[in-house]
């Protein structure tokens, strides 16, 4: 199975509206990949809980499929935990999961 997990830490708009976005929800459209999932994790918490443009791409994400989860730690910083969770996103603490990817077969990038 190919797997692929998304890190997104910047809390740069112009990336998530025309980088991110557009090649999650293409790469589940064309079957790039069998599995994906989006790790919001630092300043993109903050720009995913504050902003409607988010909100309305985060529902494409969700309906091509997509798992999204959000670091808790980064989250409870930020004061959005329960911003995120309202979204449905599952939000948990993430340095034991995320090792876990690093260390499977499966592909991590990061923006």
């Amino acid at each position: 199975m190919r797997k692929l997990h998304v890190l997104w830490t910047t809390g740069e708009k112009e990336v998530a509206m025309k980088v991110i976005f557009p090649y999650l929800v293409n790469a589940k459209a064309n079957g790039w990949w069998d599995e994906i999932n989006l790790i919001i994790w630092g300043p993109s918490a903050k720009l995913t809980a504050g902003d409607p443009d988010m909100h309305r791409h985060l529902q494409d994400v969700f309906d091509s499929g997509i798992t999204v989860e959000a670091c808790q730690a980064c989250t409870d910083a930020y004061l959005v935990t329960q911003t995120l969770i309202s979204l449905g996103i599952t939000v948990r603490y993430m340095g034991g999961p995320f090792t876990e990817y690093l260390e499977s077969e499966a592909r991590v990038i990061t923006f």
